[in-house]
């Protein structure tokens, strides 16, 4: 059985964050989302909300302390390549903040959900994603950084019907990898590879691509200096 876990989430009102609390409420975990104000109601039963604003580290950098493990899940809801401007504005301005409070808190742990890439669209969104990568080794932070493309599940089935697709791409050679780096996962799978990603923190660095996360086995993915062959 893992350790028990003192766990700060931002993002964790939404569609993969309330998920990931009421898992690692169920794990014993102690888990604390950083929630807006008027919206803590929005926060799962047995996880403590911190009034914040995600955009803005100052309104809730005291309150990390004393969590060893900070996951990010803000993000533009239904990432679509015309939301460039959002991505700048919600998703790289949250992780540096987040960035920021993890460093002030000097949490042990900062798991971070990013994208799948390289690939030939969302460019944008992968510019802004890979940024946030870098801001945590520049801060030098222990990290778990886990590279989905799509996370199919309730209001979110649209790709489901391009699974033939992706299985033929798999069969060829020279398409191969772009359809295993770019392949769909279940909520349940990115869910069960977000709580061993906080169970099992690497030395350093670990990425943790389709393939992994598909197979929930992230405890046991290889760690950045020895990335897997899909990346």
């Amino acid at each position: 059985m893992s350790a028990r876990r003192d766990v700060f989430v931002t993002g964790g009102t939404g569609y993969i964050g309330a998920a990931l609390v009421r898992a690692l409420l169920a794990n014993a975990h102690a888990v604390r989302v950083l929630a807006r104000s008027g919206s803590e109601s929005k926060v799962p039963v047995g996880a403590l909300a911190v009034t914040g604003d995600a955009l803005d580290a100052a309104t809730y950098r005291e309150a990390v302390s004393p969590a060893d493990t900070f996951v990010h899940l803000v993000g533009t809801p239904h990432p679509a390549p015309w939301k460039g401007r959002q991505f700048r504005e919600i998703d790289l301005v949250s992780i540096e903040q987040a960035v920021d409070a993890a460093a002030h808190a000097r949490v042990a742990h900062f798991v971070y959900l990013s994208v799948a890439q390289p690939a030939p669209i969302m460019k944008s969104y992968i510019a802004v994603r890979s940024r946030g990568e870098a801001l945590l080794r520049e801060r030098g932070l222990v990290r778990t950084v886990l590279r989905p493309w799509y996370v199919l599940g309730p209001g979110h089935y649209w790709p489901f019907a391009l699974a033939p697709v992706y299985g033929f791409l798999e069969r060829l050679r020279p398409t191969r990898d772009l359809a295993q780096r770019l392949g769909l996962v279940g909520i349940e799978e990115m869910v069960a590879a977000l709580v061993d990603a906080v169970e099992h923190p690497p030395e350093a660095e670990r990425i943790v691509c389709v393939p992994e996360i598909a197979r929930a086995r992230v405890s046991r993915a290889p760690s950045a200096e020895h990335p897997p062959t899909s990346t």
